[in-house]
């Protein structure tokens, strides 16, 4: 996108028109508006290779907040740099154009398929390259900031040749149709490219529309300025890099999935993109445990799925527990677990993502180890964010099950915020309980106890707890880790409720069924070990205050 140019000072000469008129092949008025559609085309691409990288980014290396700050930052300085870098390539404004074009779509569009094979072949490497994908996300912004920055001279220069006008009616031309042409590519990429051909094929695209706008323009408008030699070489390397976007779109689903392999293992079941995210599938035949991904990190574990869903519900049980609703749980994991308790009448789960509930009701191996609870009469779906959900006007619920993703990734700080918790209170009943899964506790301990510093802000009374035994052998997608030190080691939950008279102690239902992992001896053990970590004087995180970071 084009940055403002500071004004020329009063009786100045023009700056533009080094070269004289242009001679076009059509009238002016047609050449000028030739030139300002394709600023419109550039425009648009280059917001969709920003929003493309910072979108990737997110994906692979997570924290959105962070890698958006990242991309956005590195690339506007870098606009700049190539703003000075580019006037020495006035004189010969249009080659230069065409050539500056030419590379912008190439890196561009390129960009996606470079980072993810960075990722998913040398992520796990460790080391000086453990930040690999991270220090590529940089040189790509750099690379293609300078390259945005360079067009904004060359295209000045460009209209000015057409036909002569002063510099401030030429610059609102210019910013005219380059706000509008990102507006376009700001809205394709999220409602158009993204769903039809999501990000790799999308970036390869894009690169091919703008090479093909930029060697348009010069080839076409232009061709009177550049020599013969000059010609040939645009119309070569116009070529040739079309030529290299077209391999890699032919390629690209066998890429992907030598990529998607190189991550998770060859053992690729089921690869979708629903409306909400990428749901992947490993294992869960010929007795290999499954597990399942969401947006790539590792979401469900066969190894170790149990001891997780028995922690987090058997002890909100331990009381009246007739109506239970569950936020998130999509793979109807956490509801297993509900419906092995006698006296259940009703479970309502709020997933956003239908795709993952079609997943756990009709995948083979899902649904056998979810128990077939989809297929149990008590239990009903609502397609809804869990926080839009609960601002309705919802009945009490004797059990609340906050099933949801780990507090320290981005999207998800709103669903551990204070007003969350306060609309969950809202449709507590008397006496009723909520199960926080608020993340690992040895690992990161200041994230777990902000969440229970959160409750207490919402007027809950807390009884934190850990269980161990997590399999942290096993790291696989973003999530992975450059060894099996580093990855968490347990998990976090803290039981919250209304009563007036304080939090209950923990214990299990003794008219319930018995856990296999959990006992009150362990479960009594874990909650101490959980004050042990203790982190006092935290702050509680809201909306607008958003404090789960390590």
């Amino acid at each position: 996108m084009i940055e403002p140019q500071a004004p020329a000072p009063p009786g100045a000469p023009p700056p533009w028109g080094l070269q004289g008129q242009a001679r076009l092949p059509v009238r002016p008025g047609i050449g000028r508006f030739l030139v300002l559609a394709s600023v419109f085309v550039c425009a648009a691409c280059g917001l969709v290779y920003e929003l493309e990288l910072v979108a990737l980014a997110s994906y692979l290396i997570g924290d959105s907040v962070t890698q958006a700050s990242v991309v956005l930052s590195v690339m506007v300085f870098a606009m700049g740099i190539g703003s000075l870098a580019a006037k020495r390539l006035r004189p010969r404004a249009a080659a230069g154009f065409g050539a500056v074009e030419a590379a912008l779509a190439l890196t561009g569009g390129c960009s996606a398929m470079a980072l993810y094979a960075v990722f998913a072949w040398t992520g796990d490497w460790g080391g000086v390259w453990a930040g690999g994908p991270r220090y590529l996300l940089v040189a790509f912004s750099l690379a293609i900031g300078l390259l945005i920055g360079a067009e904004v001279p060359l295209l000045m220069e460009l209209i000015q040749r057409i036909r002569r006008q002063d510099p401030g009616g030429a610059v609102a031309d210019l910013f005219a149709a380059d706000y509008v042409g990102a507006l376009a590519g700001g809205l394709a990429f999220p409602f158009l490219l993204l769903p039809l051909f999501g990000q790799l094929t999308g970036a390869l695209l894009i690169g091919t529309v703008n090479v093909l706008a930029g060697g348009a323009l010069v080839l076409g408008l232009f061709r009177q300025d550049l020599s013969r030699r000059g010609k040939w070489l645009l119309l070569i390397a116009n070529l040739v890099v079309l030529a290299i976007l077209a391999t890699a779109a032919v390629l690209v689903d066998d890429f992907e999935r030598a990529a998607r392999h190189a991550v998770y293992g060859r053992d690729v079941r089921v690869a979708l993109q629903t409306g909400v995210q990428e749901v992947v599938l490993t294992g869960g035949t010929h007795g290999r445990p499954l597990d399942l991904f969401l947006d790539g990190r590792l979401r469900v574990s066969g190894r170790d799925e149990n001891r997780y869903h028995e922690a987090l519900v058997h002890p909100a049980m331990n009381g009246p527990h007739a109506r239970v609703l569950v936020l998130g749980g999509g793979d109807g994991l956490a509801a297993r677990e509900v419906l092995r308790h006698p006296g259940v009448r009703r479970v309502d789960i709020v997933e956003i993502d239908a795709g993952v509930v079609e997943l756990a009701r009709r995948d083979p191996a899902l649904s056998a180890l979810n128990s077939h609870a989809y297929d149990d009469p008590r239990v009903h779906v609502f397609t809804s964010d869990a926080f839009h959900w609960l601002r309705g006007d919802r009945p009490t619920y004797d059990v609340v099950i906050s099933d949801l993703p780990d507090p320290g990734i981005t999207a998800s700080t709103k669903l551990y915020a204070q007003e969350f918790y306060g609309l969950a209170r809202r449709v507590l009943a008397p006496d009723g309980r909520l199960a926080v899964h608020a993340g690992p506790v040895s690992t990161r301990p200041r994230i777990f106890w902000t969440v229970e510093s959160t409750l207490r802000a919402a007027d809950l009374r807390t009884a934190p707890y850990r269980v161990g035994g997590r399999d942290s052998g096993f790291a696989a997608g973003p999530d992975r880790t450059a060894g099996a030190s580093s990855a968490p080691h347990d998990w976090g939950f803290i039981l919250a409720s209304t009563t007036a008279t304080g939090m209950p102690p923990l214990g299990l239902d003794p008219h319930g069924p018995s856990p296999s992992t959990l006992t009150q001896d362990s479960l009594d053990a874990d909650a101490r070990a959980a004050w042990l970590t203790r982190v006092p004087g935290l702050q509680p995180s809201t909306l607008v205050h958003p404090r789960y970071a390590d």
